[in-house]
């Protein structure tokens, strides 16, 4: 029988299926590896919330506590664990609210509003973005302490209230909305604010749940806004008060379970939120938004 000429020859297929088959065993291992690498300080943390200090002391990274014991949580909640926590979330939702009305309105401002200086603007955002959030800490102290804002709960939020990461990213997303969209609602009578409220915004979910979730996670974990921002423990937040925790306010010793149990407490209000939001990254910013 005469070969073909230009065939394959014969098992040339299940050796690339072999061959295809183990690469995509030794990626999946090296994913796997990694991963688990990832995962380990956590459950570190976690097993280490339920220990003794001996123990944890002993046995940094077991994965065993001997004993288990819930004594850490019980010492942080005797303490202003809840205080902190609600302080916490107070700061978190009202800077979200804030950040996602305002970056969102400065946004479309820029992305479809015409004035004078508009790109002096942009330019200025892009600017502050580029700045070292540490490097601002001191001049925000002097502005809230001239304003007699220090010590209170405007304090706490007010400065953190927009960002300018949060308006470029609202920005770029406008941008990418097709503006016949709005021309229709303009012809009816809209105004520009109508138009952005009841046309555009609606159509921006996605990029309003990233920066929901980005301004949560960031105002939640803020640190060292609130160290300048107040002195009094009732206004501690819970990154205020954990670093308190760092410095051997609840005693002698390392106190690893206490401060392991505060940071699996605070991990745990972000975490819901990304589980929760986290399957509209990758919705399409414009279905729908206009037929062929």
């Amino acid at each position: 029988m005469t070969k073909v000429a230009g065939s394959p020859p014969k098992g040339s297929g299940q050796a690339l299926h072999t061959s295809s088959g183990a690469r995509k065993v030794v990626v999946y291992g090296l994913l796997l590896f990694f991963a688990l690498l990832y995962l380990y300080p956590f459950v570190v943390q976690l097993v280490t919330a339920f220990k003794t200090n001996p123990d944890a002391v002993a046995h940094p990274l077991t994965l065993v506590p001997r004993p288990f014991t819930g004594k850490a949580l019980d010492t942080l909640f005797a303490n202003d664990f809840a205080l902190w926590f609600t302080n916490s979330v107070v700061v978190a939702v009202c800077v979200t609210v804030g950040r996602v009305f305002f970056d969102s309105l400065a946004g479309y401002a820029l992305a479809r509003l015409r004035f004078p200086g508009r790109s002096a603007v942009f330019n200025a955002v892009i600017a502050v973005m580029a700045v070292p959030g540490v490097v601002l800490l001191i001049p925000k102290f002097l502005v809230l302490n001239y304003l007699s804002m220090y010590n209170t709960y405007p304090a706490l939020i007010v400065p953190l209230i927009a960002d300018a990461a949060g308006v470029f990213i609202m920005k770029q997303f406008f941008e990418s909305i097709p503006a016949s969209v709005e021309e229709a609602a303009r012809i009816d009578g809209a105004s520009t604010f109508r138009i952005f409220w009841s046309v555009v915004l609606p159509m921006s979910k996605p990029a309003l749940i990233t920066l929901t979730i980005l301004s949560f996670q960031a105002s939640w974990n803020e640190l060292g806004h609130m160290i300048i921002a107040t002195n009094n423990p009732d206004l501690y937040t819970l990154t205020r008060g954990v670093a308190g925790l760092t410095s051997g306010s609840l005693g002698a010793g390392n106190q690893f379970p206490i401060k392991m149990a505060a940071a699996l407490l605070m991990t745990i209000p972000v975490a819901m939120v990304f589980v929760v939001f986290q399957r509209f990254f990758t919705q399409g910013a414009n279905a729908g938004a206009e037929k062929g």
